[in-house]
């Protein structure tokens, strides 16, 4: 059984005791339970239920694990001939959640 969930403008393919990257939530703590109720797609065996726009009354509930940084990113600029160089870099929040249950 897997969800496909719409969580904050990010749609991510879920299933029951799966660990999920999300975009960095500062609300909550780790052991914080998470209630995600914009549910797209639910497949359970051969049953697909599809929502327009989302499935009525699913739910996917995740506890937080906890809050860490992402691999640093470097962002380097430069203009040809003008001798002009720019090199910078910064490391992404994200949340980690874990999908406990899924329920149609």
């Amino acid at each position: 059984m897997y969800a496909i969930v719409d969580f904050k403008g990010t749609q991510f393919k879920v299933e029951k005791d799966q660990k999920v990257r999300v975009p960095f939530l500062k609300n909550l703590e780790a052991g914080a339970e998470l209630k995600m109720d914009r549910i797209l797609l639910i497949q359970n065996g051969e049953d697909t239920t599809i929502g327009f726009p989302a499935v009525e009354n699913a739910t996917v509930i995740a506890e937080v694990l906890g809050h860490k940084k992402d691999k640093k990113v470097i962002v380097f600029k430069k203009k040809r001939r003008k001798t002009y160089e720019k090199k910078q870099g910064h490391r992404q929040n994200f949340t980690e959640i874990l999908i406990k249950e899924i329920t149609n």
